[in-house]
């Protein structure tokens, strides 16, 4: 909403039916409003003003959501402004973060206009896996072999370029 301000007269009629020297109007498009402003010697004037309506951005941010291994980071980049401002206080289209947890960012994106709209994302941390191998610890003789068994996993990777469990 807007507020306008007639001057110049004791009295004033607005041409949405307001009668005092200010009224707020919250228009869905662009309005001409006109005031008829009369003096005490019933002198009359008309002005007129434009409200010009400016649609909002549309704020975006990619990706909407994701999800990350305890420790790893991700970046999240938004669009649809021409200043950026996230729940973390940064100030840039982009930013990189490293929750510890499941965290909701937002991010308000403002255009040339200074019309505002916010978007989210969410970032969801996944905890590690327990990664072990049996037995523990292990002898053998030379020439001899034995079976190393991993889990705690569903793909594996071993040092030899092995990728099965054992």
């Amino acid at each position: 909403s807007t507020t306008l301000t007639a001057t110049g007269g004791s009295s004033y009629v607005w041409s949405n039916a307001g009668n005092s020297a200010s009224i707020t109007v919250s228009p869905i498009s662009t309005t001409v409003y006109s005031v008829t402003a009369t003096d005490i010697n019933t002198c009359t004037a008309t002005a007129s003003r434009t409200v010009t309506v400016n649609p909002l951005p549309v704020a975006v941010i990619n990706p909407a959501t994701i999800s990350i291994c305890t420790g790893a980071s991700t970046t999240l980049t938004g669009s649809g402004g021409v200043t950026y401002l996230w729940s973390n206080a940064a100030n840039t289209a982009a930013i990189t973060v490293s929750p510890l947890a499941t965290t909701t960012y937002l991010l308000t994106v403002s255009d040339a206009n200074a019309c505002t709209a916010t978007a989210s994302s969410v970032v969801t941390v996944n905890s590690l896996p327990l990664a072990a191998i049996n037995p523990s610890a292990v002898s053998i003789c030379s020439g001899t072999s034995t079976t190393l068994i991993a889990s705690g996993g569903i793909t594996y990777a071993w040092s030899n370029a092995s990728n099965t469990s054992a």
